[in-house]
C-alpha cells in the first residue's frame, strides 16, 4: 500500500529544504574547527618549603579538570601538618593571566598555599603580626608567591592588573599575596 500523495509530497518538500539550508551552509575546514576547541590552561610551580614542582594543564576551556585539581590541592597543602584542603581553582586562573601579562612561562614559587586552622594560629601568635585571623589561607583561597627572575614589583602590578582578588605586597619577605576574595590591596 502506498503513501497518500500528500505525505510522499510533505516528506519530499522536508528533504528538499533541508538541502537547500544545507548547502548554504559555509564550510568550516578542518584547522578552522581546531580553533574551536577549548583551549587548554596550565600552571607550573615549584614550592619553596620542600622539594615538590608541578606542572600541569588545570582546566580546558570553562571545564577544570578534577585529577589536576587533586593534584594541586595535594601540592599545596600546609606544609607545616600536611594536611591538605581544597583550593579555589581561581587561583590558577589568577596565576594564568599573570604569566600571560609577563609574557613567561616561568614556574611559580609557592611560598604557602593552604593553612589549617591550626598553623594559622600558630604563626599569628608567633610571628607578631602579619598572619590575618581570618586567613583565606584557611579556606585555600590564598597563594603567597613570587616568580623567579622577575622583579617582586612588576609580578605585584601584574596581579592588581589582573583585578581578581586581593593583592598583599611583601617586599621585605619577597613576595606577593593573591587571593579570590573581595578585590583589595595593600
Amino acid at each position: 500500500m502506498s503513501a497518500p500523495p500528500h505525505a510522499s509530497r510533505r516528506s519530499f518538500l522536508r528533504r528538499a529544504a533541508t538541502l537547500v539550508v544545507a548547502s548554504s551552509l559555509p564550510v568550516i575546514s578542518a584547522p578552522v574547527l581546531a580553533g574551536l576547541r577549548p583551549q587548554p590552561r596550565d600552571v607550573a610551580l615549584n614550592h619553596t618549603h620542600r622539594p615538590d614542582r608541578l606542572s600541569l594543564v588545570y582546566a580546558r576551556g570553562d571545564q577544570y579538570l578534577p585529577p589536576a585539581l587533586d593534584k594541586l590541592n595535594f601540592f599545596l597543602r600546609d606544609h607545616y601538618t600536611e594536611n591538605v584542603g581544597t583550593m579555589d581553582p581561581q587561583l590558577y586562573d589568577i596565576l594564568n593571566q599573570i604569566s600571560r601579562l609577563l609574557k613567561t612561562d616561568i614556574p611559580y614559587d609557592i611560598i604557602s598555599g593552604y593553612r589549617d586552622p591550626f598553623t594559622n594560629e600558630r604563626l599569628r601568635t608567633t610571628r607578631g603580626g602579619g598572619v590575618a585571623k581570618r586567613s583565606l589561607h584557611m579556606e585555600g583561597k590564598a597563594l603567597d608567591i613570587r616568580l623567579p627572575g622577575v622583579p617582586l614589583t612588576e609580578l605585584r602590578d601584574a596581579a592588581l592588573e589582573v583585578n581578581a582578588g586581593g593583592v598583599g605586597y611583601y617586599p621585605r619577605s619577597q613576595f606577593v599575596h593573591i587571593d579570590t576574595g573581595k578585590v583589595r590591596s595593600w
